[in-house]
């Protein structure tokens, strides 16, 4: 049987050989999940060999400015891995945007105190 186009055409459509497509799925909480850990261990594998790098400079150099620039660019390496790897995935075309513009008048209006004097 011929695959037809559009949604729900095919009696075939849903089978293993031809999944059904759901085009505004979002991603699954445990590949978001597998895609953070990738991000994060991709970033603290500078780490190491930034100081294995620091101490073959201070070798090769004797320069000791070299290699502490070298452990100070590596020094926030965690705190940028944390940041990068618990953000949410990327905001899709369709995903609406909160802002409305609500707020453009004052929040309070301004009372007039009235003063009675005796």
């Amino acid at each position: 049987m011929a695959r037809t186009s559009g949604f729900g055409d095919s009696s075939e459509s849903g089978t293993p050989r031809h999944p059904a497509l759901i085009t505004e799925a979002q991603q699954s909480i445990e590949d978001q999940h597998r895609a953070r850990v990738k991000k994060y261990l991709t970033i603290m594998s500078f780490r190491i060999p930034a100081l294995i790098l620091a101490a073959l400079a201070y070798g090769a150099f004797g320069n000791a400015w070299i290699s502490v620039g070298i452990i100070a660019l590596s020094i926030p390496l965690p705190w940028i891995a944390v940041l990068i790897a618990n953000d949410r995935p990327p905001r899709s075309k369709d995903e609406p945007s909160r802002y409305d513009n609500r707020n453009t008048g004052r929040a309070i209006e301004p009372r007039t105190d009235r003063t009675i004097e005796g």
